[in-house]
């Protein structure tokens, strides 16, 4: 793997770099950069910006509407958008159903449901967490009979992110209970608004409604929704893991956060004297900004293994991403110290003329901490993901 840029990526960068400076809305930048929440209709329409520019799902095969780019062209891409501030494309639909239906799904499937994921035509959410099986996914309660051309789902999923606005949410369901757990779940896609289906609000510490229960009561689901073959959705979950966990890394939004943590520090003063000249603080940063580069060549080794599924190398770079994003969080609070104390939900949600006593900068930083704990958790919790590295990896 050659770690230099060669003139014609260089090139593309400068390409994105422009498109970014005419294309992105001041205000989406705003938000992003000092950590502010983000509405549904500001991550709508980004994604709609880059689906005319036919940039929305860069990893996506050409013939389902991709943008035909390089590994690297792609790493460039999220490095520059995570530069720039961009908000995130919401991975549910892209980067985590969209690739299950391609490798899965039937043709009618395809036909139906990547274009409207791509125009953003659906809004997805995932139906994976249950109550007693987050971890323990196999151990999943919620049940699909079937009945004539129907499947009947009933059960409970949590934490479901931003499902208050989802239209599909796609579903581990039991379809088989007399066999080994793992041997017995489908992979269903469940219309949100269908009868029978009731989300309720989970709201955090920092009062942000990020998350959901969701309830199905005989909910009934078209035999055609279901993906694949039934009882094999184990195998189709495991697939979209490994590419919702490649995705957790983050690079380009850790480099960001690095930059932004630098700048804080360099701000504050401890005896005198500038944060980053303090040898103890420098040290951390200078630890975290080797650890950070070193998963950037490990990000680049994966995306250089073309036309493969992630394997167990996914749990590594979802392990160290996380851990990187967590210590970045947990830097940031240390180096404005009580600054980070306010706590203003008005000033979260971005509204105009808003300021809160104290430096704006440091005034989201404890709800960007105390969010950002989960990260070690969704996906696959960071001791599973140890636990899959040592027996893939170590053969232990």
């Amino acid at each position: 793997m050659d770690l230099n840029y060669t003139s014609e990526d260089l090139a593309f960068r400068d390409h994105v770099r422009a498109f970014l400076a005419a294309n992105l809305p001041a205000d989406l930048q705003q938000k992003v950069r000092k950590h502010l929440r983000m509405s549904k209709d500001d991550y709508v329409r980004w994604h709609k910006i880059l689906a005319r520019q036919g940039w929305v799902a860069p990893a996506w095969p050409v013939e389902f509407g991709g943008a035909g780019w390089t590994p690297v062209q792609r790493h460039i891409w999220e490095e520059e958008c995570a530069r720039a501030g961009t908000p995130p494309v919401l991975p549910f639909g892209v980067n985590m159903v969209a690739p299950v239906i391609m490798a899965f799904g039937n043709d009618a499937q395809k036909a139906h449901y990547l274009p409207r994921i791509l125009s953003c035509e659906d809004w997805w959410c995932q139906g994976y967490s249950e109550p007693g099986a987050g971890s323990d996914l196999a151990s999943l309660k919620t049940t699909a009979v079937r009945d004539g051309e129907h499947y009947i789902v009933n059960g409970q999923k949590t934490w479901t992110t931003l499902a208050q606005h989802a239209d599909m949410i796609f579903c581990l369901v039991r379809t088989d209970s007399g066999v080994r757990k793992q041997e017995g779940i489908s992979f269903l896609l469940i219309d949100m608004h269908a009868p029978g289906v009731t989300v309720r609000p989970i709201i955090m510490l920092d009062e942000d409604h990020e998350v959901n229960e969701v309830f199905f009561d005989n909910v009934k689901v078209p035999v055609q929704n279901l993906i694949g073959q039934e009882n094999k959705g184990w195998t189709y979950a495991k697939y979209l893991l490994g590419h919702e966990r490649t995705g957790i890394a983050a690079v380009g939004r850790s480099k960001r956060e690095l930059a932004s943590l630098k700048k804080l520090a360099a701000a504050q003063s401890k005896n005198g004297r500038p944060l980053m000249e303090d040898p103890l603080f420098a040290a951390k940063v200078a630890t975290l900004e080797i650890e950070l580069m070193a998963l950037e060549m490990t990000v680049l080794r994966v995306l250089a293994q073309a036309n493969t599924a992630p394997g167990p190398e996914a749990s590594v770079l979802k392990v160290r991403g996380t851990d990187i994003q967590q210590t970045l969080s947990e830097l940031m609070v240390e180096a404005v110290g009580p600054l980070a104390l306010p706590f203003d939900p008005d000033y979260l949600e971005g509204a105009a003329g808003h300021a809160v006593s104290g430096e704006d900068d440091a005034a989201p930083l404890a709800s960007h901490y105390f969010n950002f704990r989960k990260t070690s958790i969704y996906g696959g919790s960071n001791e599973i993901q140890r636990n899959i590295i040592t027996q893939m990896i170590l053969g232990l």
